[in-house]
């Protein structure tokens, strides 16, 4: 499975200047909530050392570190990558949409839009490749997620246990579990999925 995860853009936005706004927003957010690195790695269960590195800029966090920390602060990970503003409506540009998880063969999963806060959600557009897969480990309690499949087979893993979501077919899924998305076909796939998250 492709655990790594980049974070890019589809326009020209260099992956530097991403990596700088999450850095920054990650520093204001810590800031505003008083926690201390300690505090913050405890929290999320993520390394102090790489949350060092992500503020130092000396790392690409992945979909489930970006979660991690999100849910840590309270907050969401529209607020902590900034594709999502206070006006009633807030266009966002194809360049602005970021790409926060490339697979081996060329995949890839945007970040479409998201509520900022506590209460999280995120409207996301995949495409998977044969034999790319992405797992997580699960979110924070009673996260759910809505799948429809564009564009070819889906297998949504949850709990180890396969289910197959056909082209043209959805599923609701709770994903404060570990879980797997893959595509175990022949041919390119691609499916939306919308994440709820609700704040503690």
């Amino acid at each position: 499975m492709t655990k790594k995860v980049n974070i890019t853009t589809t326009g020209g936005t260099d992956v530097s200047v991403i990596n700088e706004a999450v850095s920054q927003r990650i520093k204001l957010f810590r800031s505003q909530k008083k926690l201390s690195l300690d505090e913050l790695s405890r929290l999320s269960g993520v390394s102090k050392g790489m949350l060092v590195d992500i503020e130092g800029c000396k790392a690409n966090p992945s979909i489930a570190l970006l979660c991690k920390i999100a849910a840590a602060m309270n907050v969401s990970v529209a607020d902590v990558v900034n594709v999502a503003s206070e006006p009633a409506v807030h266009l966002i540009d194809r360049e602005a949409i970021p790409v926060l998880w490339q697979g081996e063969r060329g995949g890839s999963a945007k970040l479409l839009a998201g509520t900022r806060g506590p209460d999280m959600l995120e409207l996301w557009q995949w495409v998977m490749h044969p034999g790319e897969a992405f797992a997580s480990s699960g979110h924070p309690a009673d996260t759910c997620e809505l799948l429809f499949v564009t564009r070819g087979q889906l297998t949504l893993r949850v709990d180890d246990r396969d289910y197959v979501i056909n082209e043209g077919c959805s599923a609701v899924a709770r994903t404060d579990r570990p879980h797997a998305y893959s595509n175990e076909t022949s041919d390119a796939i691609e499916f939306t999925m919308t994440v709820y998250e609700k704040g503690r």
